[in-house]
């Protein structure tokens, strides 16, 4: 036996790495084991470089716009192998701050495939081929997802991709068929529209980002459609192939069947669990549809084995994954954990116009049974979003009209996805609209448009 641990973490994402960190302040003696790179999707493949890709799209938007500002822009040009090799440099900054952090609180990293042998016993085999048995006191699962597919479709990383490839492409393709209208299809097909790929979106249900509140959805729909994006909603992908040219996707919508070519599909469909090869069997960890089951505190079937993140199902963000992590880990501890409330998690469309939301979406609180009151306020109306040329979106708010609490908020339009942090407070404290509009807010900012809505809800908003 090499070396014995309380805590062994497997899988270095946003969930591994925060509860090593976690565990490593508490003064357990930790270790993280990871296959390729510390950071793991989100920072590599994931989260990080593909905001480095959007910015490079929005400030492209915005030299399009420059005549608007009151400046002459001439001969503008992408270079496009530029914008993809930045996102890089980005992702390789970030995992090289991970090392950093592991280093300072003192954590074991460990390069390998790791599998599960038996309670408290995990073989790690090394990047060199040898194997050794790490003993611990307590397991942590923390091995993410991948893409998945439609079945009986290969993504085959040429014409057909998943996410990871479409951050590292070396052509910019002339178009573009994105499968699936959730957050990374809907940014995806963003960034390479801006980027002037003809794009066309394929989804499932009924709207774009269909866990969204549809008043928003339907505000980004009608965005989407002025710059030249086409969706085809309530949509059944029925086949596709490959072809000399690229693919042809036959989509069915309403009993009616389409054929639809382009240079590339993005399978943007979801995500299925990395549960292959940890010996989760031979070890006795339930798992069913790539996903681990685990209870309120993260442990498994099996007592000593844990599993967080991408890797126990939706909602399939990094932040969950790092709050759960360190619930777990806090749990392990013995002290007095919180669990991570589901129904507070913020989620965050880095597309233009973005689109932000928490809590409740219309359809679903009236669903809960709640009464409603509403309170909206457009951007269109804000003097701070007229002054940077943003009057395109919405404030929603959602107050139960019995005790005015805040039940969700859904924003779509510039700076949503940090605006959205001050619901995300409000809604933690149990913040009403009366409190909520009475708030002194500076002026002027977007962050007026929160207070405006809340007085909205209450009959006193005072802009509109």
């Amino acid at each position: 036996m090499s070396k014995e641990y309380d805590v062994l973490i497997i899988g270095s994402g946003p969930g591994g790495y925060v509860a090593a960190i976690r565990a490593a302040q508490l003064k357990l003696k930790t270790a993280l084991i990871e296959r390729e790179k510390l950071g793991g999707v989100c920072l590599n493949w994931g989260c990080i470089p593909t905001k480095a890709l959007l910015k490079s799209a929005e400030i492209y938007e915005g030299i399009k716009q420059a005549k608007n500002y009151g400046f002459k822009v001439e001969d503008i040009s992408i270079d496009f192998s530029g914008i993809i090799k930045r996102s890089r440099r980005v992702a390789d900054a970030n995992s090289k701050g991970v090392e950093f952090l592991m280093r300072k609180n003192e954590i074991d990293v460990i390069y390998g495939e790791a599998q599960i042998k038996q309670t408290g016993l995990v073989a790690v085999t090394g990047r060199d081929g040898k194997q050794s048995d790490l003993a611990a006191k307590h397991i942590i699962i923390a091995t993410g997802g991948r893409p998945r597919s439609i079945p009986g479709i290969e993504i085959d990383g040429d014409k057909v991709i998943s996410s990871k490839e479409a951050m590292i492409l070396e052509d910019q393709p002339e178009s573009m068929i994105v499968i699936g209208a959730g957050a990374i299809g809907i940014e995806f097909a963003y960034l390479y529209n801006m980027l002037g790929a003809k794009i066309t979106i394929i989804e499932m249900l009924d709207s774009l980002l269909p866990v969204e509140d549809k008043e928003i959805t339907e505000i980004l729909g009608k965005s989407f459609r002025k710059i030249g994006i086409k969706a085809h909603t309530s949509a059944k992908v029925e086949s596709l192939k490959t072809t000399n040219e690229g693919v042809e996707v036959t989509i069915s919508t309403g009993g009616a069947t389409e054929v639809l070519k382009a240079e590339k599909a993005l399978m943007a469909i979801g995500v299925q669990g990395n549960v292959e090869n940890l010996n989760l069997e031979a070890a006795g960890v339930k798992h069913k549809c790539s996903f681990i089951t685990v209870n309120e505190w993260y442990e498994t079937n099996i007592k000593g084995i844990y599993a967080i993140g991408d890797i126990i199902g939706a909602p399939l963000l990094a932040h969950v994954a790092s709050h759960e992590g360190i619930a777990c880990v806090e749990k392990i501890a013995g002290l007095s954990a919180h669990p991570v409330d589901y129904n507070s998690v913020p989620g965050c469309t880095y597309c233009q116009p973005q689109v932000a939301s928490i809590g409740f979406s219309e359809d679903k609180a009236l669903e809960a049974g709640y009464e409603l009151k509403i309170g909206r306020f457009p951007y269109s109306a804000s003097g701070k979003a007229r002054a940077i040329g943003a009057r395109d979106g919405m404030v929603k708010l959602i107050f139960d009209k019995k005790d005015g609490l805040l039940l969700g908020a859904h924003i779509i339009g510039t700076e949503a996805t940090e605006l959205i942090a001050e619901l995300t407070v409000a809604k933690a404290l149990k913040t009403t609209a009366a409190e909520l509009s009475k708030i002194m807010h500076a002026h002027p900012t977007l962050s007026e448009m929160i207070m405006e809505a809340a007085g909205s809800a209450e009959g006193q908003a005072i802009h509109i």
